[in-house]
């Protein structure tokens, strides 16, 4: 690939033009708001002036409801050899190409299972993709040419190729995304009018479950309106466990010790469920779940804390699997938990200590 032409340069669509750029592709960035291009030129990702002629691979990186309307316009000018998408649906797209009746030949529908919580071309990074899985739906009908052009996309972007039929990604990205930034909002909104001092407590486990409510309502809504099918079924049974999980809270309550007994069954059994599921998560680097323990370290808030601390990890001959900091509230200081091979855990802790490290109970 040498050229390419980037429609829509949002966070998606700048950092891919910024991965392609950085490998030496010309690209050609457009936009519906021309300062947006303009902004993503000057971040690196390529130039704002049209393609002279045809390029050879044209990204439309637009939300999911413009998708077949900007193909069709690009496709109809002959503005490349080959097109893609990158929404995160492909059922319906596709489905509006073939109703439109265009030559599909050229086209693959694909979307790269990497995000923010912020969005626009100043979010944009080179590396977004790096080892994450980027969906490709070839159909029959798929040009190897153009497929090949989206192998070779995926591949500058350092990202993970995977093949699916479009309907069973959408019906994927509704169990392990679309539903996910629900939930996390709807947790979250308990917040909105909450007490201040119960909202004071919120810990780690908070900020977790609600981390994506942060994302831009805007194109949330027009990212569920393009999969609201199978967000809807996801959900049902979401709320199926809901209803089950309060009926058995209420049991709790009940002066019936065989009421009693039966919701805490209840709550137990939704408890282990989560259990089997978070255990079919891939771990690091999309290999089997492994299990970590946990070195807890106090740290205060200074510049130079976390770098010392990776270093005498370094000494020891511990690699850090991952890490986590927990803030305490209303102090300078925080908790750093480092996860590390079970087998390293004593090893780590006993020289964190030497070096004059406070460990806590994580």
């Amino acid at each position: 690939m040498r050229t390419a032409l980037v429609i829509g340069t949002g966070l998606i669509g700048t950092s891919a033009a910024i991965a392609l750029a950085g490998r030496g592709v010309t690209v050609h960035l457009r936009d519906h708001d021309p300062a947006r291009a303009s902004t993503a030129a000057a971040l690196g990702a390529g130039t704002d002036e049209a393609p002279e002629g045809p390029v050879d691979l044209a990204i439309v990186a637009v939300p999911p409801a413009h998708v077949a309307a900007t193909l069709a316009e690009a496709m109809t000018a002959g503005l490349a050899r080959g097109y893609l998408d990158v929404a995160s649906v492909k059922g319906g797209p596709k489905r509006e190409l073939e109703a439109l009746g265009l030559d599909l030949t050229a086209y693959i529908g694909t979307h790269p299972m990497s995000g923010k919580e912020r969005s626009g071309p100043l979010a944009a990074t080179a590396d977004l993709f790096e080892g994450r899985p980027w969906v490709l739906t070839p159909t029959r009908d798929t040009d190897t040419e153009v497929l090949n052009l989206a192998l070779e996309l995926v591949a500058l972007c350092r990202a993970v190729p995977v093949v699916m039929d479009a309907d069973a990604h959408d019906r994927a990205v509704a169990l392990v995304s679309h539903t996910p930034q629900l939930v996390s909002s709807m947790v979250a909104a308990r917040l909105e009018e909450a007490e201040e001092s119960a909202v004071r407590l919120c810990g780690q486990g908070i900020r977790d479950v609600t981390r994506i409510a942060a994302s831009d309502p805007r194109m949330w809504v027009e990212i569920l309106s393009a999969n609201p099918g199978p967000v809807a079924d996801v959900l049902s049974g979401v709320a199926a466990d809901l209803d089950e999980t309060v009926r058995a809270l209420r049991a709790l309550q009940s002066a019936d010790e065989a009421e009693r007994q039966g919701g805490a069954s209840g709550v137990e059994d939704v408890l282990r469920r989560g259990n089997a599921g978070r255990a079919r998560v891939p771990g690091k680097h999309g290999a089997a779940p492994t299990v970590y323990e946990t070195v807890a370290v106090l740290i205060s808030d200074q510049p130079g804390e976390l770098a010392r601390i990776f270093a005498d990890a370094g000494r020891a001959g511990v690699n850090i699997e991952d890490v986590r900091i927990e803030h305490a509230t209303g102090q300078q200081a925080g908790l750093v938990q480092l996860m590390v091979e079970p087998s390293a855990a004593p090893v780590l802790g006993a020289a964190l200590q030497e070096r004059g490290w406070s460990l806590r109970t994580p």
